[in-house]
């Protein structure tokens, strides 16, 4: 059990499940893909805001190094 596993909710106030939160093509390029910590809360905020959107887009992307 993750009790330090953070929390999202809704305008409204239903909680989301960051498991289901989908994880679009441009985060698996991403150098952010994966990280913890504050990271992983920007990341999760910014694609459950835009869940439902055509298109995907994240002010903090950055191309993983190859």
């Amino acid at each position: 059990m993750e009790n330090n596993k953070p929390k999202y909710f809704n305008d409204d106030g239903t909680e989301i499940n960051s498991d289901l939160i989908p994880n679009p093509s441009l985060c698996i390029t991403c150098k952010k893909d994966g990280q913890s910590g504050e990271e992983e809360i920007l990341c999760n905020l910014t694609r459950a805001d835009q869940q439902g959107e055509e298109e995907f887009r994240c002010e903090a992307y950055e191309q993983k190094e190859e």
